[in-house]
Parts: C-alpha cells; sequence; structure tokens
C-alpha cells in the first residue's frame, strides 16, 4: 500500500468518521525529522483538524517539539486540535538528563520519553528485532549506549531525578525501548515517587514484553501504547488483527492506547491509520465505547485533558 492510499469503500467510513471525532495521537512522527517523513507538524496538524481529532502529540527522537507545537497552534487558530510534544532522552538531549527534562517540563513538554534509539536495548537489537527501524537520512555520530539502572541494577541517581521532576510537572512518563525487566524496575520507582501518568511504548516490539511482563505493568498502572503501523499494511506491518485483539484482552480496555507511531516512509498516514485500525476494531465487534476509550478517552487522560 503507498502511503495515501485507502481501503475501499466497507460502507463503514461514516461509522469509523464518527469514531474518529474525538481521537487523540500520542505518537505522531511527522517532521521535520533527521529520518525522513511523509509528512510535516502543519500537514500533521491539518489531517487531524479534518478528522476531528483532539489533540496530537508529536514525537521526534533527536529533538524537544514543544515550541512547533505551540507556535502552530497560533499560526493556525480554531482547528479544534490541541497541540503538544515532549523529549526523548536520547543522546542528542544529553541522555538521560535531568537539566533537560527541567527544562522541558518548564516550557509545556506533556510526555518524557526514556532512551529510544539510544537504549542500550535498541542498539544490541540493530541486527535483529531493530533492523529495519528507520534509518536517518544522513550519518549520525554512533550512539552511546543508555540504561536507566546503574552498575548494581537499581535505579540511577540521574534517572531518580528525572522521575522526581515528571511527578512535580504530571508530565507522561514513557519507556522508550527499554527493556521490559528494565523498565518495571523504573516504573515501580516511578509510581512510589508519585509520577501518575506511565506509557509503555509498543510493548512487544523491541521492549520484548510478555503477557506477564504487561499484567504487571498494568498493575503499577501503567497504559499499554501500541502502534498502529505495525497492525495495517505498510513497511511497519507485523501483527495481525487477531494479535491486537489478544494484546486488548492482556492489558484490558481501559489501560490500552492505540496511537499512530506514523508518518515513516512506506506506510499510511497517520489519518489514514487511524481509519484502518477503526475497521479492523469494529470486524472485531468491538464495541463503540471500547474504540472511543482505546483511541482517544485512555490517551485524554494522559494528557489531562479536561
Amino acid at each position: 500500500m503507498n502511503e495515501n492510499a485507502s481501503v475501499p469503500d466497507d460502507g463503514r467510513d461514516d461509522e469509523v468518521a464518527e469514531l474518529l471525532v474525538g481521537a487523540v495521537d500520542l505518537h505522531c512522527h511527522s517532521g521535520p525529522a533527521a529520518m525522513p517523513r511523509i509528512l510535516d507538524h502543519h500537514e500533521a496538524m491539518l489531517d487531524a483538524a479534518d478528522a476531528k481529532f483532539r489533540a496530537l502529540l508529536y514525537k521526534d527522537h533527536f529533538y524537544l517539539g514543544v515550541a512547533h507545537a505551540i507556535m502552530l497552534e497560533k499560526l493556525v487558530p480554531d482547528t479544534g486540535v490541541k497541540l503538544f510534544s515532549g523529549l526523548a532522552l536520547n543522546n542528542a538531549s544529553g541522555g538521560i538528563n535531568p537539566h533537560a527534562v527541567n527544562h522541558a517540563a518548564n516550557i509545556g513538554a506533556r510526555i518524557i520519553w526514556l532512551p529510544t534509539l539510544s537504549a542500550a536495548n535498541h542498539i544490541a537489537q540493530t541486527e535483529g528485532a531493530a533492523k529495519n527501524f528507520p534509518k536517518t537520512a544522513k550519518r549520525m555520530l554512533d550512539p552511546i549506549p543508555l540504561t536507566a539502572l546503574d552498575a548494581n541494577g537499581n535505579v540511577s541517581d540521574d534517572t531518580r531525578q528525572v522521575l522526581d521532576i515528571v511527578a512535580e510537572a504530571d508530565m507522561i512518563l514513557a519507556g522508550g525501548h527499554l527493556p521490559a525487566s528494565e523498565l518495571i524496575t523504573v516504573f515501580e520507582e516511578a509510581r512510589r515517587r508519585g509520577v501518575k501518568r506511565m506509557l509503555v511504548n509498543h510493548p512487544t516490539y523491541i521492549v520484548n514484553c510478555s503477557d506477564d511482563d504487561m499484567r504487571a505493568l498494568v498493575e503499577l498502572g501503567a497504559y499499554l501504547e501500541h502502534s498502529i503501523g505495525m497492525f495495517i499494511e505498510g513497511k511497519a506491518h507485523m501483527y495481525t488483527s487477531q494479535d491486537l485483539k489478544h494484546l486488548i484482552e492482556v492489558g484490558g480496555v481501559n489501560h490500552t492506547v492505540l496511537s499512530s507511531d506514523l508518518g515513516l516512509q512506506g506506510s499510511p498516514r497517520p489519518l489514514e491509520g487511524y481509519r484502518q485500525i477503526v475497521r479492523m476494531l469494529l470486524e472485531l465487534q468491538v464495541s463503540k465505547a471500547d474504540i472511543r476509550r482505546m483511541i482517544g478517552d485512555n490517551a485524554a487522560w494522559l494528557l489531562n485533558l479536561q
């Protein structure tokens, strides 16, 4: 399927459009970005506005996108879409850097991602699960592997300080590409330190959560974010509709978030991804109330939207 392709009319267009009203995408990979993208932040916002989304959150692995979100809302008012962003704690931001997190919180970031591309776990899988992960257009410096734990396997001092800042600012703490065992340790500490909003990014990809790991993370209060792009046709496709059904059963509707994770070349635009996943959920006979919760309400709570 090409990046702008649409599925054939299955008689559900109006039903899908109705369900998308109020949707929230917590994982939009629009550009500008070091990795080639099929749309920019402005285009992603206009797509979301056309479908009457409630909010859109831009994610970049290398920079804090809050200023883009603030300025776009000002320059293109009355879209009805709230724009947000945050910071990924990779090498480009100084790694697990409390100073960078403090700055992000002070200018309005709504999410902090623990290391993604710079995570030791991601780097260890570059010839395995992460082999086909999108590449930057230009060569970057070799990554320095990052972990949130110290040499004794405890949450590092810098990570603890980051958790405190996240808790005080009531931001979302996202797990990035840390492995499941490390993530459970960090989220346990996060809950002790008052972090209320925790999100596990694509738990079955690179993070490698088992069903029991996912249940343990939900027990800690975390939400499981599954990437729409991994369930629909396109470069990132790797799972079936039955896999999606199983993952929803494992985490529960009340702790499942479906975000696009789209914008990469070779896959549909984020909005088209949402259209396809809603059709898939309807075919799985998921109730409309549950669909709305997984594509909008849970993410809205994480963003602390009233």
